[in-house]
């Protein structure tokens, strides 16, 4: 059952937001409705929102080999410890 919410934005927002819903063919309610679902879909406080279909399909579709990266792991263990 879809129920009415009156939101008070900033009117350049509002424009930007047309517009870029207008280039999806998609209406800005849809946009909204489908950004506070995945918002709301992660399990537990603190959780990640779920990724995006997009994402989910473009996760892992790149593996390059360590030394092309051009760090060593011990950099990427530190980020991934100082961020979790």
């Amino acid at each position: 059952m879809d129920r009415k919410l009156t939101l008070s934005l900033n009117a350049a927002v509002i424009d930007r937001a047309k517009q870029y819903a207008r280039e999806r063919e998609t209406s800005l309610s849809r946009m909204i409705e489908q950004y506070l679902a995945s918002l709301t879909q992660s399990k537990g406080r603190g959780a990640a929102p779920a990724n995006t279909p997009l994402v989910d399909r473009l996760s892992g579709v790149v593996s390059l080999p360590e030394e092309a990266t051009g760090q060593d792991s011990s950099y990427a263990d530190y980020l991934s410890d100082k961020y979790q």
